[in-house]
């Protein structure tokens, strides 16, 4: 996977940069993103760091990251990240999705997700799609749940957070099978969240 790019009218999803630094930088500064997650950007060196792990992990195989960009703006609002491939069991996961905070409860993170597994399903032809996070974020499993994935269930003491506890993991996803309906699912939530508030 090399310079992907997913577009639709609202967002594009492109493969990351080292160029994309700065822009990374100014829409993760803000501590609030980096509760529930396992890094922070709070200086243009950690969003170096970011972008040149993220690049590394890609030549490692290990994951795909994207930046994520405001069509209306053409600015980086966030990143994401195909993560964990397994070609043998043809699966993969979504994951290390962080928006800037004035895109939170927009249609963005949908649109995105939207783009990212008809991507996974319909190009890349995989069998499942998983998506995981915090079980304290209640913000972040709330918006995997709306657009119709399924919790299989919370790994117990997963993760270690950034202030030493540790962490359970509720698991998420979606199986070839489900794509149909979690598609129309999807359409029909974007087209009610693009519809004027009365």
């Amino acid at each position: 996977m090399k310079n992907i790019e997913l577009v639709n009218d609202i967002v594009t999803i492109r493969s990351m940069q080292l160029t994309d630094i700065d822009a990374i930088f100014e829409a993760g500064n803000y501590s609030e993103i980096w509760t529930h997650l396992v890094v922070t950007i709070q200086s243009r060196e950690d969003a170096a760091r970011f972008v040149e792990q993220s690049l590394l992990n890609q030549e490692l195989g290990k994951e795909h990251p994207f930046v994520i960009i405001d069509n209306k703006t053409n600015r980086i609002i966030g990143s994401t990240k195909l993560m964990n491939p397994d070609p043998y069991h043809n699966r993969i996961e979504i994951g290390f999705s962080w928006l800037s905070p004035a895109y939170w409860r927009s249609p963005i993170n949908s649109n995105c997700k939207y783009l990212l597994m008809q991507y996974c399903f319909e190009v890349l032809n995989l069998n499942r799609i998983q998506i995981q996070a915090d079980e304290r974020n209640e913000r972040s499993r709330n918006a995997i749940a709306r657009i119709g994935a399924t919790q299989e269930g919370i790994l117990r003491d997963h993760m270690v957070r950034k202030d030493g506890t540790p962490r359970n993991t509720v698991i998420f996803s979606v199986i070839r099978p489900e794509w149909p309906m979690v598609k129309l699912h999807i359409q029909q939530l974007l087209m009610n969240q693009m519809q004027p508030a009365r």
